[in-house]
């Protein structure tokens, strides 16, 4: 197997190799003798463990039953799999514009049925205006030099947001008490987002809690997240849009999302706070 283009995904391919040696050392066994167990060659053995040949879902369970490893076997196959998709470049997801990154999650927003977004930069993309999106999108496109389809992202966006009004899903943000005073858009445009930001607060399957400026917190400020139900998490970075999806990933950060919540105020306490950052507009 060549080196991938993507040095990330060759580095994740080499992390789960020297995870796999290591599950077949601790077991105190030879490379033949795995083999043996397995059923298959040698040679196969060496190339899995040298990162030559990915293993597949089968070959990550038979290599951790034969070395009495079954209990991680459900996290190698999850990191192979992200191994493979889960650094997804930013630049190849925009070329062709920012309409198809928005659609791109479709499918994922229809299938949840419990959202979990902690944000420290903007306010999330579910409760966004089309006001504040278009604002926030025509400043991504421009510093990525991305095609100009910033009005036709802000509608797949909104399209895409329409599942915040289905009752059978649930949404809970955390979000910094700076993300209301970070000013990406005209006053105007601001005040008009943190209005609509209020009176999301009113649906009876969204929950929003504000992490005071001024606060003690439990836990210290973190790039944005979204958990996705139980089994997915997006962590974006300027250069990636990170998909994780090994167990041990997602229970983490819905670990840090439960710390973070309790440093979080709700109710009227967050309703002042934007009301605080309201008038501060003037």
């Amino acid at each position: 197997m060549p080196l991938h283009p993507s040095s990330r995904i060759q580095k994740a391919r080499e992390e789960l190799a020297g995870r796999l040696r290591e599950i077949r050392k601790d077991a105190g066994i030879s490379g033949r003798e795995l083999a043996v167990r397995c059923g298959w060659s040698e040679s196969k053995s060496s190339r899995i463990e040298n990162a030559r040949t990915p293993p597949s879902d089968a070959d990550i369970k038979a290599w951790c039953r034969a070395c009495t490893a079954d209990d991680q076997a459900s996290d190698l196959i999850a990191a192979n799999r992200q191994s493979a998709d889960a650094h997804v470049q930013w630049r190849r997801l925009q070329r062709s514009g920012l309409r198809r990154l928005q659609e791109s999650t479709g499918d994922l927003y229809q299938q949840t049925r419990l959202f979990r977004t902690y944000v420290s930069d903007v306010i999330p993309g579910f409760l966004q205006t089309p006001g504040y999106a278009t604002a926030l999108l025509s400043s991504i496109a421009d510093f990525r030099g991305t095609p100009d389809d910033v009005s036709d992202a802000v509608a797949a966006r909104m399209r895409r947001n329409e599942v915040l009004s289905n009752g059978a899903r649930r949404f809970s943000f955390v979000l910094e008490e700076s993300v209301l005073r970070y000013r990406l858009c005209s006053a105007e445009t601001m005040a008009a987002q943190l209005g609509h930001l209020l009176g999301v607060m009113n649906l009876q399957n969204v929950a929003v809690g504000l992490i005071p400026l001024t606060g003690q917190r439990p836990v210290w400020p973190m790039p944005t997240f979204t958990i996705f139900d139980d089994t997915r998490v997006h962590a974006d970075t300027l250069d990636a849009a990170t998909t994780l999806t090994q167990p041990s990933q997602v229970e983490l950060y819905a670990r840090a999302f439960e710390r973070l919540s309790q440093g979080a105020v709700r109710g009227a306490a967050a309703r002042s706070l934007i009301t605080e950052a309201l008038a501060s507009l003037d």
